[in-house]
């Protein structure tokens, strides 16, 4: 296993709304229809005791890419974004990634596929070759939301481009209390079977669910179970959990499912995962 130069949270979001439209960012959401920048970020890792962070994007832009990539040239403690490009036109994605080749900091891609209406987004040919672009220049590939429209469509990629590392956020978004709760964890270990798939112990605040290590215990051991611990990498979800008591109530109990694992063990999940996973790409 890694041995992480520092602690990493590998799944954290930034926005501002001045940037771009972030058009899922609505009143509704309440303290979340606000902007959330570096600083505040910063200082919620350092409450934590994390060193450092993955961003990830919050809008398939351009835009909100550039923005993740700017903020990342200013401060060090980003160890990595996981930018966009239109995956579903292969001509522009590649075109996109070539703009994109000097940007050290972009470490991998990712499509809001549960807010896309097409269940088949993960089998389209384009996709499929931006995606074996990814591959061959080194960048991994972050699905969100899996469950229930593209657990499966992720098992199929993955078995279909082994060169390609595919990052389940989120666990796939277990149902816990819903009647298909065994079906996605079929379907989940049946991901992590696949050596080249890894999943983020994150964004847990399940819908009609108590987050709280009574839910959240149970959930971890099985993705420790299916993927061991040097492929399973921590992120807060931040500000995600900002409607739920923010960082450091979340970190307090997804953080203490860790204590029992032998120091190794927490290296990876805490870091080696994340700087093996979006280590610097070959663009």
């Amino acid at each position: 296993m890694t041995v992480p130069a520092r602690t990493i949270d590998a799944h954290l979001h930034l926005w501002d709304r001045s940037v771009s439209d972030y058009a899922w960012i609505t009143p509704e959401l309440g303290p979340l229809h606000a902007d959330f920048g570096p600083a505040q970020a910063r200082a919620e890792l350092d409450a934590a005791g994390i060193d450092a962070a993955i961003l990830v994007q919050a809008e398939d832009s351009f835009a909100d890419t550039r923005f993740m990539l700017d903020v990342a040239a200013a401060n060090d403690w980003v160890a990595g974004v996981v930018g966009w490009v239109p995956l579903d036109d292969r001509a522009a994605a590649f075109a996109a990634l070539d703009a994109l080749a000097g940007e050290t900091a972009l470490r991998g891609i990712r499509h809001l596929v549960h807010g896309d209406p097409r269940d088949d987004f993960l089998e389209l040919p384009d996709v499929r070759a931006s995606l074996a672009e990814l591959a061959r220049r080194g960048l991994a590939f972050d699905v969100p939301d899996a469950w229930p429209r593209h657990l499966g469509a992720v098992r199929r990629l993955a078995g279909d481009l082994p060169e390609l590392t595919v990052v389940v956020d989120h666990l796939g978004k277990p149902p816990l209390g819903r009647d298909d709760f065994d079906a996605w964890r079929r379907e989940f270990d049946a991901v992590a079977a696949l050596p080249n798939t890894v999943t983020k112990f994150s964004g847990l605040h399940l819908t009609g669910v108590a987050f709280g290590a009574a839910t959240v215990q149970p959930l971890w051991e099985i993705a420790l179970e299916a993927f061991g611990p040097d492929r399973v990498m921590y992120g807060g979800d931040w500000p995600m959990s900002v409607p739920h008591g923010g960082y450091q109530p979340t970190w307090a109990v997804m953080g203490g499912c860790l204590d029992a694992l032998a120091p190794d063990e927490r290296d990876a999940v805490l870091g080696g995962t994340a700087e093996r996973v979006y280590s610097a790409p070959v663009i």
